[in-house]
């Protein structure tokens, strides 16, 4: 690790200094904006789909930190629950929330603050480092996910478990490798 970056510094903390409130505030809602316009993106796979929210959750954990990025989370699932239609392909609502893909999303939170407090003690400055924090994010997600659809459809995990996680991997080790290269690319523009 480079010793010009204090631990428990981000990405946008440090490029950003000072990281006033103002800025804080505008950083929560605007990554809660991207992950709402990441939920677009969507892959059907007949059940659950793939989306791009993923990506953006775990990139806004290690760009906002743990405690930020599980506010900007947080906001986004405020936000679809109470109406907007930020959820995949547009939907909103409490019930929707928590409907059979619920358990992804409130997974949100946990997986942007795990992969967060990775990145505040280094994990992005490195590719390999910061795929591992974003990769056990990512299972957070998956594990969540898994669970909740199981028991809600009253199924045998074992028989949900190709539908609700085996046949993810694959997109997110690409979102994940994306995700991961942008980070110790921005410190090196940063040192420079």
């Amino acid at each position: 690790m480079d010793a010009a970056f204090a631990k428990n510094e981000t990405l946008l903390s440090v490029a950003l200094a000072p990281f006033d409130v103002v800025r804080q505030v505008g950083l929560v809602i605007g990554f809660s904006l991207l992950t709402a316009l990441s939920a677009q993106v969507v892959i059907p796979t007949g059940g659950v789909p793939i989306t791009g929210q993923t990506f953006a959750v775990l990139l806004t954990g290690a760009l906002l930190g743990s405690r930020l990025g599980a506010m900007a989370m947080i906001v986004y699932l405020a936000e679809g629950a109470s109406g907007l239609p930020f959820f995949q392909t547009g939907h909103f609502g409490l019930f929707y929330l928590m409907g059979p893909t619920g358990g992804y999303l409130i997974a949100f939170p946990a997986a942007a603050y795990i992969t967060g407090a990775f990145a505040e003690h280094g994990w992005d400055r490195r590719f390999l480092t910061a795929a591992a924090a974003m990769a056990i994010g990512s299972a957070i997600i998956m594990l969540s996910g898994w669970a909740w659809f199981s028991v809600l459809m009253r199924t045998s995990p074992m028989l949900t478990l190709y539908a609700t996680v085996i046949k993810f991997i694959p997109g997110d080790i690409i979102k994940i490798s994306l995700a991961a290269a942008v980070l110790p690319s921005g410190w090196k523009l940063l040192r420079k």
